[in-house]
């Protein structure tokens, strides 16, 4: 199965993947549930219930660490 592109806002999927050795997981990651979770709550969601529907894509990641990501601001590297 072909990982889809998450960067497809900014970039092509040819572009992606060969770039995609060079990029730090985590922050692609995290970029990802911070996207999901604005998308939820400008949707209505509440934000306890937006992190337990993100926490379904992610189960090896706590609840207070999607807390942290999605209310956290970006590192510029």
């Amino acid at each position: 199965m072909k990982q889809t592109n998450p960067l497809s806002d900014f970039i092509t999927d040819e572009i992606y993947e060969i770039i995609k050795p060079f990029l730090n997981e985590t922050a692609v990651r995290d970029y990802m549930i911070r996207t999901k979770y604005r998308t939820l709550r400008k949707a209505g969601t509440k934000a306890g219930d937006a992190i337990d529907i993100i926490r379904v894509d992610y189960p090896h990641l706590q609840w207070e660490s999607i807390r942290k990501i999605t209310v956290a601001k970006p590192k510029k590297s």
